[in-house]
């Protein structure tokens, strides 16, 4: 731990022994028996319900509440004696008394007279954190979750428990866990990962500077606020999403390992910077969506409502501030001095903001401080907000004690408006339309396939059963037909044969008869003509009936061609259907088009006149008539930018721009004739490339391409700064880095060193080159193309920032090559030893920069990790700064893994023998 005055990172690990970081002793102090004033009538009421936030979630109380709704809630913990505190005041009471039960506290003045407060929760020495958790925040949380927005604060003298109570993580006992870690498990209990998104960022206000703890390097983050609606935030912070609790836990331990803090007398971890915790959460509202009668009136089919999934978005806000501290009793001198300034001028700011809206005032001094902008939405805004104040018992502190309490009385009146933060997500919408729609094609494709197979199998099998029974019955007809005309004609035959044969006979019997046998002759021939007459009857009949049977194949042939026609016309009718449905898909998409030109009409007319309102207002102050358009417009957009008052404003500005003129063209005048039009352009590029989700449209759409087109065929030194920045921020991507590769971007930028002498442009160079250095694919690569050569050659400029990028590009390039050597990808010797960078690495081991230093330190560590570089590391004094690495490093587990990697090889161990070293 660092001397008093002096200040170093909170080290996670280590809080457990230092700080308030510790269990809540059940250490009981005697309470003497003293006169109360009586409340003045104008005091803060008290809540009911035993809750802070009155057990609701909502913007309306619950039943039992008796508060106003959306006031601040209060509630105060009093911490336990510690070990300083039972030897020093051993013979004094402690200056405070709680009356739990009847939420009240009585703060001593003297030995015979006290004042009486009363808060919403009051919480003895001897409250757990689940207790603290459930009464504080767990209505906050649950508000949070019902899409308000939500703030819980400890506020209170350094040394009373403010991080125990937010931050302890409870690691070693899990009832010892704060109220970050409880509300992470409560919401995550509660969201849909698969739906809904839960993101955080975790930022410190350090002598009023907003730096984000998840990125350190990020140490300037400007605050942004709507000016229609008023809300504020941070859009140059980290935004981590959290899929489990582990990795919210892992957050937290990293951001605490990079808070400010020191040793003062009143605490021996005194956070130097408050805190600020924001996890955003967007939620889907379930059972919203409703279904209405398609336009036909068939009840069977219903479609699905146009109108859009609701989602709330909602914010919650942990703030552990620094505690406020006088001067002469913590012993504070440089700079812990200044700190300990700074520390109270913005709590001395958020104090007056709170009396301003306690009072009801007309003015609130918000923008007096960082802390304040950014609290402003807590007190007075739309958010629910819990206070915890923390005191201690001892009676030397009771100033500190009556201020903090003082703090919350006042804090207890103020009023904030709930709203519930609701809109619709039209994407969502969007994304379902053509999800339907694709699969309602597909399905109707696939019954009109199927349809149209059926029609064609029916309509196959009936013109073959009707041929079949064409032929059937024309050859049954043909047979019977020549059946009969055989029998017929045989028939005719044997009638003739037999009249012949009558005729001889009759003949003969008349020659010798004579003409009495003429009678029985006549009587013969009208019996045979008789017998002939019933011949043909029957003939006659068999030809009827043959006919029937004809028409009876007829009339089946008939109804066969009746059956179909039916057909056909069920086929014309799932036609019809067909249309139809494909009809109603298309005025769901015409709707669906018609919807999404609307919005992007409004979108435009906007950025339209927000355009126009600022050419308008440029025109008037350079008095210049006249209007601009088309590709001249855009020209004069980019060459004159709207000039604002930050940096934030002018990310906005550069937004609308992208949005209104479109990533092709911006892309487009990279190549202009003009390199004025040129720089600023590529400025703009660089501008989106910063954000994260720009990166993909822009590598997309060939900006990667030509920002290293822009490197080679540029000479200008301003392009070659700004497109290398903008090259760097692209290579933070896994994707990007071998994008780069792929395209020589590594000779690029080497050349870019080469040749240039801006410090700010070899910062940038540096800056990419060492974020490659970090891909283990690309080593080989990289260092084949000149890249360690160019970082090395870097150094020559003897900036600073410049060293400091070159530093963390090798310390990259060491741990990757470290871990291949582990996994056994990689043999011999660190290519950094043989290009040489061994010698300046140890030339700045002790570097007085501590970003230099810190990468450095790394470096050794990792190279000294594989024992084919050690005897080099021994030759060079390498060994030396391990050890000193290992005994004064003030991170510990760089100090830590120093110690690891000399006790872990044989050689560097026979070195230190040798030398007569006690490691």
């Amino acid at each position: 731990m660092a001397a008093s005055g002096g200040y170093n990172y909170r080290d996670g690990t280590q809080r457990s022994s230092h700080k308030v970081d510790r269990p809540l002793s059940l250490n009981s102090n005697p309470k003497s028996s003293v006169k109360s004033k009586a409340l003045p009538a104008s005091g803060p009421r008290r809540n009911s319900t035993g809750s802070i936030g009155g057990g609701g979630a909502g913007p309306a109380t619950s039943k039992n509440d008796t508060g106003v709704p959306g006031r601040v809630r209060v509630a105060v913990r009093l911490r336990p004696r510690n070990a300083e505190e039972m030897v020093a005041d051993a013979d004094f009471a402690d200056c405070v008394e709680l009356q739990p039960e009847l939420k009240r506290l009585k703060l001593r003045k003297n030995n015979w007279d006290t004042d009486t407060y009363e808060f919403d929760e009051v919480l003895t020495e001897f409250a757990s954190q689940k207790r603290v958790y459930e009464v504080v925040a767990k209505p906050v949380v649950e508000s949070v979750l019902e899409g308000y927005n939500g703030t819980v604060m400890a506020y209170g003298q350094t040394g009373t428990g403010k991080t125990y109570t937010l931050g302890r993580l409870g690691e070693e006992d899990t009832a010892a866990r704060g109220i970050m870690v409880r509300a992470m498990e409560d919401i995550l209990a509660d969201v849909s990962l698969e739906s809904d998104s839960l993101s955080v960022s975790y930022l410190q206000l350090y002598m009023e500077t907003i730096q984000d703890l998840l990125d350190p390097a990020n140490d300037n983050i400007s605050i942004v606020e709507d000016p229609k609606t008023g809300d504020v935030s941070v859009p140059g912070a980290s935004l981590v999403k959290i899929r489990d609790h582990q990795s919210f836990v892992e957050l937290l331990r990293l951001g605490e390992a990079h808070r400010f803090a020191t040793n003062t007398k009143l605490n021996t971890e005194s956070s130097r910077s408050h805190a600020i915790l924001m996890v955003n959460v967007k939620k889907s509202v379930k059972g919203r969506d409703s279904a209405l009668p398609s336009q036909n009136g068939n009840n069977s089919h219903m479609v699905k409502s146009l109108k859009p999934p609701v989602v709330r978005k909602s914010k919650l806000v942990v703030v552990d501030l620094a505690g406020s501290e006088r001067i002469d009793k913590s012993g504070s001198e440089g700079h812990t001095l200044e700190e300990a300034k700074s520390i109270n001028l913005s709590l001395s700011a958020l104090g007056k903001c709170i009396n301003a809206l306690a009072e009801n005032s007309a003015h609130v001094p918000v923008r007096d401080s960082k802390l304040t902008r950014l609290l402003r939405d807590s007190f007075g805004g739309t958010a629910r907000t819990s206070l915890v104040i923390t005191i201690g018992p001892s009676p030397r502190h009771r100033g500190e004690t009556a201020s903090t309490i003082m703090f919350g009385q006042r804090a207890m009146k103020v009023e904030n408006m709930l709203k519930l933060k609701e809109e619709f997500d039209y994407k969502s919408l969007a994304r379902r339309l053509d999800i339907q729609l694709d699969k309602l094609i597909a399905e109707h494709e696939r019954q009109q396939k199927a349809f149209e197979d059926e029609i064609e199998r029916i309509t196959i099998e009936a013109q073959n059963r009707i041929s079949e029974v064409e032929r059937s019955y024309a050859d049954g007809l043909e047979k019977e037909r020549v059946k009969y005309q055989k029998d017929y004609m045989e028939s005719i035959k044997k009638l003739e044969e037999q009249l012949v044969m009558n005729q001889k006979k009759h003949g003969s019997e008349k020659i010798t008869n004579g003409p009495e046998d003429d009678g029985s002759n006549v009587t013969t021939i009208k019996e045979s003509c008789r017998v002939h007459v019933e011949e043909i009857d029957d003939l006659k009949k068999l030809h009827q009936k043959e006919t029937l049977l004809r028409k009876a194949a007829e009339e089946e042939v008939q109804n066969l061609k009746i059956q179909l026609a039916q057909w056909k016309r069920s086929e014309a009718a799932g036609n019809s259907e067909i249309l139809k449905l494909r009809k109603m898909l298309e005025d769901e998409e015409h709707r669906k088009d018609k919807l999404e030109g609307e919005i992007a009409t409004l979108h435009s007319q906007l950025l339209q006149l927000s355009f126009e309102a600022n050419e308008t207002s440029q025109r008037l102050d350079r008095n210049e008539p006249g209007k601009v358009g088309g590709l001249e417009s855009l020209m004069t957009q980019v060459r004159h930018p709207q000039i604002k008052d930050s940096g934030n404003e002018e990310k906005t500005s550069i937004a609308k721009l992208f949005e209104q003129v479109g990533l092709q063209k911006i892309l487009s005048l990279l190549e202009a004739e003009d390199n004025d039009v040129r720089i600023h352009a590529v400025k703009v590029v660089a501008n989106l490339a910063a954000e994260e989700a720009n990166q993909e449209k822009i590598v997309e759409a060939g900006g990667l391409t030509s920002l290293l087109m822009l490197l080679k065929s540029s000479e200008d030194e301003t392009i070659h700064r700004v497109a290398a920045g903008a090259i760097a921020n692209l290579a933070m991507n896994e994707t990007n880095q071998e994008l780069i590769m792929t395209q020589g971007g590594i000779s690029l930028l080497s050349m870019t060193a080469a040749n240039g002498e801006d410090p700010q442009t070899l910062r940038m160079v540096a800056g990419a080159i060492a974020n490659l250095c970090g891909n283990d694919k690309l080593q080989s690569k990289l260092r084949g193309e000149g890249g360690i050569k160019a970082l090395l050659g870097m150094v020559r400029c003897g900036h600073p920032d410049v060293l400091a990028q070159v530093a963390r590009g090798i310390a990259n390039f060491a741990k990757c090559e470290s871990r291949a050597s582990t996994q056994g990808t990689k043999t011999g010797r660190s290519l950094l030893i043989e290009d040489g960078a061994l010698s300046w690495i140890v030339q700045n081991a002790n570097n007085d920069a501590s970003p230099i230093r810190r990468h450095i330190e790394l470096a050794l560590c990792h190279l000294a990790q594989h024992e084919v570089n050690a005897k080099d590391m021994i030759s060079t004094g390498a060994l030396w700064e391990l050890v000193r690495i290992s005994r004064d490093c003030s991170r510990e587990d760089i100090r830590t893994l120093a110690y690891r990697t000399l006790t872990s090889s044989p050689t560097f161990q026979a070195e230190l023998r040798r030398l007569r070293i006690d490691n």
